[in-house]
């Protein structure tokens, strides 16, 4: 039998003014496209064991490696924690309109980490502009905290869906059109993450 930890899920609600929200279906199909590898070696941080409703409010994220133990609450638990957009783009795959995003233009030093379950993902000095209108990076912060699947949803244009492994939340779409060292494009939603300076 699995066992399930249950992690940390802070969110802090706030508005973010995301309208427009293209609604797709997430096929469980694995992708075969390994992760790019990531360089950097954040430090530990401790974890919490709560409910949702417990997490609220709280501002706590952990920079660690993915160690296998996932985040599963049920929808309503989720909509205790997220804003009505957050949950329509991490749990039922929306994608936020372009430019609408407030990260999208950060360029303040930091870490980006899942807006549902604060696992970190990527690192500010892997973003980069790709003038797509949204957060885009080359690659995650390690290569265990997302997931990627192939994603059918739109007709003749598959696409490769990017996951974070502890929660399964939806964070965007990874693209073969990126800079060095990858080659890669992490295309993000602003919604999906959550952004601490360092």
């Amino acid at each position: 039998m699995r066992s399930v930890l249950i992690i940390s899920a802070p969110i802090l609600a706030c508005a973010l003014g995301v309208s427009a929200l293209m609604f797709q279906t997430r096929p469980s199909a694995a992708s075969g496209r390994a992760a790019a590898e990531a360089s950097s070696t954040p430090v530990r941080k401790a974890s919490l064991k709560a409910s949702p409703a417990a997490m609220a409010g709280l501002d706590v994220y952990d920079l660690i490696v993915f160690d296998g133990n996932r985040v599963e609450w049920s929808d309503d638990e989720w909509q205790k924690l997220l804003t009505p957009t957050q949950f329509q783009i991490l749990r039922k795959a929306a994608t936020e309109r372009a430019y609408s995003g407030t990260l999208t233009n950060n360029h303040q030093h930091g870490v980006y980490y899942c807006a549902a379950c604060g696992l970190a993902l990527f690192r500010s000095e892997a973003k980069f502009e790709s003038g797509t209108g949204w957060p885009s990076f080359y690659q995650p912060i390690y290569k265990q905290n997302v997931t990627e699947r192939v994603d059918n949803s739109l007709p003749d244009e598959p696409r490769t869906e990017v996951l974070c492994s502890r929660c399964g939340s939806h964070l965007g779409h990874v693209f073969d059109d990126g800079p060095e060292p990858t080659g890669l494009r992490y295309c993000m939603n602003s919604a999906a993450l959550k952004f601490k300076r360092q």
